[in-house]
């Protein structure tokens, strides 16, 4: 298939090892990913959906250990512990490489290894980069096709060359004591075992496209980084482009799909979305920040998306989608989830493959769902209605704002503006949300996210804020960084701020900002909105007091905040920069 030697000894190394009884590389092609598609049918591993209704749609189970990603199994591997932090999960290469290779030998007996040559990125561009995944799983096979750019132009394109990512997965047993994610940056190789579920076994997601794609942009002068990237059209045509990051939970795929209010509509304002995850960034030749979305589609939550809380992301999956561990409705051959609407099928099959009786639903116990809270469905970018015109440009998009994001009840304001890059990045290293009642544990809890990177930084956590630093002084023309929090409360509990679509009343006072159009009340925090200068033209029971309140820094909580800061900071060690520590004095001061 390829005359690269690089890429031959390494698959015949791989083979001998896991012993599949054949080797079939994936084209990228139609027809094979048809045959594939009807062989995963005929061995129960996927299920064909009602082609009228969801053409070219297909149902996948996961085993029922296997259904999330697994942090507390996921390691990166550096010679020295240091190398690594203290955030992330630490072994040796060597260590990792023994202790693996007993678990993948002879794990593909009986089994064919299929070789996908994948881009992230559009290949050929400056901001490509290649990898080749070896997997015994035709549901992979048929994921990677979605999400990346997967062909015989990948090798074309590599050419003899030795720089591509190698990431080899064996499903073995899918025995979750013996589940292992792996990442080894120093070697560009990704090594998955004893797992079937998207995040642990799409290689080209999580593990190339944040983890190891971070240290090479350490290495190599770019930013890999887990945001969003949208473009807010002016009724005059112009497009101005921001990225932000948020922690799970916080609305990220709504924002990046957002349908603006009905006013802004009406005065011809859109929004489009050129990514929902990931972003690589780099410095343009006019100074600006570019960014690209370097995935080519969509591994989106299913439950809670509806037609109205993202009437985008549920269109972009009514065709050319796999639905992973959500409900079968027997009697229409379609699927269904929690919050998808109010009409549970009668005849169903939950996620773990049992009948299921919707009338023993119950929204305060997990168990009872249909849908397991983390199902999935895998759609094609190209099909969003709301896709950018400039998705599959090979230069990017220029960013005009960096914006942050995380969920809390009383301590950040609905938005506010670091005052330069360095405080910026201050800004995305302190981000948090406290946990809600829907997630595990105690309701309040304050979990650190920097950058919602935590999960996802392939080196240590410090050498990466180190990083964003020395990226502020290599853009002459850098975007401006803002935090915001649609998810302020009341005493009772309610959340103020309506969020969902009126969060573009935000952005545009952000764009404004950008532009030099807006005035702002410098705080102890950062800069902070004039009340007025929020647009709350048709929104139902908010006054310019509402904003007022959504607005006003609560000294108090900010100063329990410092304390939590510094123990964060702590926690991640030495490596955390001067620089911070310099933001985080400041702003203890300031607050007086």
């Amino acid at each position: 298939m390829t005359k690269n030697v690089h890429v031959n000894k390494w698959i015949d190394e791989m083979a001998a090892m896991t012993q599949p009884d054949k080797i079939v590389w994936i084209d990228g092609s139609e027809e094979q990913a048809e045959a594939l598609r009807a062989e995963a049918c005929s061995t129960g591993e996927m299920i064909k959906l009602n082609q009228e209704k969801l053409p070219n749609c297909y149902l996948h189970r996961t085993a029922v250990n296997d259904v999330a990603r697994v942090e507390g199994r996921t390691f990166i591997c550096t010679p020295t512990k240091e190398e690594a932090g203290n955030i992330n999960n630490w072994m040796e290469p060597g260590e990792c490489y023994a202790k693996l290779s007993k678990l993948y030998t002879g794990s593909m007996k009986g089994r064919t290894m299929y070789v996908i040559p994948y881009s992230m990125g559009i290949v050929g561009s400056d901001f490509a980069k290649y990898g080749i995944e070896l997997t015994d799983s035709i549901y992979v096979v048929l994921n990677m096709l979605i999400m990346t750019r997967v062909g015989n132009n990948v090798l074309e394109a590599l050419g003899d060359g030795a720089d591509f990512i190698k990431g080899l997965h064996a499903r073995a047993d899918i025995d979750e004591e013996n589940r292992y994610i792996c990442h080894f940056p120093q070697d560009n190789t990704i090594w998955s075992i004893n797992s079937g579920y998207g995040g642990n076994v799409l290689l080209g997601k999580k593990c190339f496209a944040l983890r190891i794609a971070s240290y090479l942009g350490r290495k190599e002068g770019w930013m890999a980084e887990h945001m969003l990237i949208l473009g807010v059209q002016y009724p005059n045509g112009d497009i101005k482009y921001i990225s932000a990051a948020f922690p799970s939970a916080c609305g990220k795929t709504n924002l990046a799909m957002l349908i603006p209010p009905a006013i802004y509509q009406n005065l011809g304002y859109k929004v489009w979305c050129v990514g929902d995850d990931i972003a690589w960034l780099r410095v343009g030749k006019d100074g600006r920040l570019w960014a690209v979305n370097p995935e080519n589609g969509f591994f989106g939550v299913a439950p809670g998306t509806n037609e109205k809380s993202n009437p985008n992301a549920l269109h972009t999956t009514m065709r050319d989608t796999i639905f992973t561990n959500v409900v079968h409705d027997v009697d229409n051959n379609t699927v269904w989830w929690e919050g998808l609407d109010n009409n549970p099928p009668k005849n169903a099959i939950d996620w773990k493959g049992n009948k299921w009786d919707y009338t023993k639903y119950d929204k305060k116990d997990k168990s009872t769902c249909g849908a397991h809270p983390n199902s999935r469905f895998t759609a094609m970018a190209t099909n969003c209605p709301c896709i950018s015109s400039e998705f599959n440009n090979p230069t990017g998009v220029p960013i005009s704002a960096i914006v942050f994001g995380g969920r809390r009840a009383k301590t950040a304001p609905l938005v506010y503006q670091s005052y330069n890059w360095q405080h910026g990045t201050f800004v995305g290293s302190i981000m948090a949300s406290e946990t809600t009642a829907a997630a595990a544990g105690a309701v309040g809890v304050v979990r650190r996210d920097p950058m919602a990177m935590r999960p996802f930084v392939g080196y240590n956590m410090g050498d990466y804020f180190a990083h964003w630093l020395d990226m502020g002084k290599k853009i002459p023309n850098a975007p401006k960084i803002f935090n915001v929090n649609w998810f302020r409360t009341d005493d009772e509990g309610n959340f103020i701020w309506p969020g969902f679509g009126d969060n573009m009343r935000v952005l545009l006072w952000i764009l404004a900002r950008c532009a030099g159009e807006v005035d702002a009340v410098e705080t102890a925090i950062g800069y902070v909105p004039k009340a007025e200068d929020i647009n709350i033209e048709g929104l139902n029971g908010i006054t310019v007091d509402t904003i007022k309140e959504l607005l006003t820094v609560d000294v108090a909580s900010w100063k329990e905040d410092v304390a939590n800061i510094r123990e964060f900071y702590a926690q991640i060690g030495d490596h955390v920069p001067a620089e911070l520590y310099e933001e985080l004095d400041a702003l203890a001061k300031r607050l007086g």
